[in-house]
């Protein structure tokens, strides 16, 4: 994985792009519906909001700052007291804002901003499992880049990919197992080979050559299946193996329980 200041650029790149998309919307596009359920562009861009700052209060009690790990502990202890339903309630809230946009621009540079001075070695508090700020990082790049596309399916907007694609990528990959446990299964013993074409032309490979399981293709189709943004039947990825085939039918890299995905196209 590239160093964390070069992740955090990628997440300031990731959400301008997005911000560019909703900039200029006007109060009718903001209620447009996306392909996500009941969420409107509002709610997507409130979903990120919100959990912008929420990452921005935790990465701040990384460095040191008691009262944001504080404000943290209270956000923790009400996501628990609801886990099927705070997300959404969140989103519903942050999208009634009506300095929405203003509001999400402040606190995405905020995170941004804790991201750097967090101090080497310093696991951030998160929801699941602590984490590094690289790993904080990419996982806000991941969110950002995958409600970006509901955004931008709701506004008809074919999105050119970039290489910073990859740390979703990574994701993906990396949560196989977290897929398989979510959906009460057994996780495979044997790893398995994972070969994408970036859209610079690159090639990203994980997981040992020889492997018997394998997924090539386009990294950006790779991106949509984990993020559960289009149907498996809709995407230009190669699969060798019983296993391998399975994986796609229930991976996510998203916390949480089991996404409901997306209809075939």
């Amino acid at each position: 994985m590239a160093d964390l200041h070069s992740l955090v650029d990628d997440l300031r790149a990731e959400g301008d792009d997005l911000d560019a998309l909703v900039g200029e919307l006007t109060s009718e596009q903001w209620a447009t519906p996306t392909p996500a359920a009941g969420w409107t562009i509002a709610h997507q861009i409130g979903h990120l909001s919100w959990t912008d700052h929420v990452a921005e209060r935790t990465t701040s009690a990384a460095s040191g700052d008691t009262e944001a790990e504080t404000e943290f502990g209270v956000t923790l202890k009400k996501a628990w007291e609801d886990p099927t339903g705070f997300v959404d309630a969140a989103a519903e809230e942050e999208s009634r804002n009506p300095d929405l946009l203003s509001t999400w621009r402040t606190r995405r540079r905020a995170m941004t901003e804790a991201l750097t001075q967090v101090p080497s070695g310093t696991k951030i508090a998160w929801f699941g499992p602590p984490m590094s700020a690289a790993s904080m990082a990419t996982a806000r790049l991941m969110e950002t880049w995958a409600h970006g596309q509901d955004v931008a399916d709701a506004l008809g907007i074919t999105r050119t990919a970039t290489d910073r694609i990859h740390g979703v990528a990574h994701i993906g990959v990396r949560t196989r197992d977290f897929a398989y446990v979510v959906n009460q299964q057994a996780p495979p013993s044997e790893p398995f080979r994972i070969e994408l074409t970036a859209p610079s032309g690159q090639l990203w490979t994980w997981g040992p050559e020889d492997a018997a399981q394998r997924v090539l293709g386009p990294a950006l189709d790779f991106c949509l299946l984990v993020t559960q943004r289009a149907h498996r039947d809709s995407l230009d990825l190669e699969v060798e193996g019983a296993d391998a085939l399975h994986w796609l039918t229930i991976a996510q890299a998203f916390a949480g329980p089991p996404g409901v995905g997306r209809e075939k196209a």
